[in-house]
């Protein structure tokens, strides 16, 4: 196997904090470095905020009356990675990123000719930024979702902080980024951007 492949690669974070711009965002953070990390293995993209756009409810690729949902779909059906950024609320990840999730449930009816989601070959990973306990949990959550409709999930594909329990620093709020979280952001762009390559170069069978 080459491991030393340089294929250029696309990737879209999408960043599910409640607030949008230009308000401070922890997981708006941690999603900039994970593409700032992915960018050392070659893959240039974009950075898109959830909140700035009038994504309707729904679970269909297009809800109609002005829903932005079917632009981003097609950034995320021109990329090779998607990244998926939420913050911890009650133990969970945001209502928004659920949303992002039930948009991606009308993946599951669209295929190509020969019978596969057009997300087969599509690599996700996740970020997860709070201040209690959950970030397991909640990557957990989104690792079924996502691979129920069609993404494949690398190694170790998730990066995440998480303060303590009770107290009010953010992620954004600390000095520097804590080594552990650095190491693990690292690791989770060098997994996606390999497997995103070996699946460009040997895409799955027909369904």
């Amino acid at each position: 196997m080459n491991t030393t492949d340089k294929t250029p690669l696309r990737a879209v974070a999408l960043v599910c904090t409640l607030s949008p711009s230009p308000a401070s965002s922890s997981s708006q953070l941690l999603a900039e470095q994970t593409m700032a990390a992915l960018g050392e293995h070659g893959v240039t993209g974009k950075v898109i905020r959830i909140a700035d756009h009038d994504v309707r409810p729904g679970v269909k690729t297009d809800m109609g009356d002005g829903d932005a949902w079917p632009e981003i779909r097609d950034t995320i059906m021109g990329a090779d990675i998607l990244i998926l950024s939420t913050p911890i609320w009650l133990g969970h990840p945001s209502s928004v990123a659920q949303r992002v999730m039930e948009r991606l449930n009308a993946e599951i009816s669209e295929t190509d000719e020969e019978g596969r989601m057009l997300t087969y070959g599509k690599v996700a990973a996740v970020c997860v930024v709070g201040n209690e306990d959950g970030a397991h949990k909640v990557s957990a959550d989104l690792f079924q979702g996502l691979n129920d409709v069609g993404f494949s999930l690398p190694p170790n594909a998730v990066t995440y902080w998480v303060g303590e329990a009770m107290q009010g620093t953010d992620f954004q709020d600390l000095d520097k980024t804590p080594d552990t979280t650095a190491g693990t952001t690292a690791t989770l762009a060098a997994n996606s951007a390999h497997l995103a390559r070996r699946l460009k170069s040997a895409p799955y069978p027909a369904g």
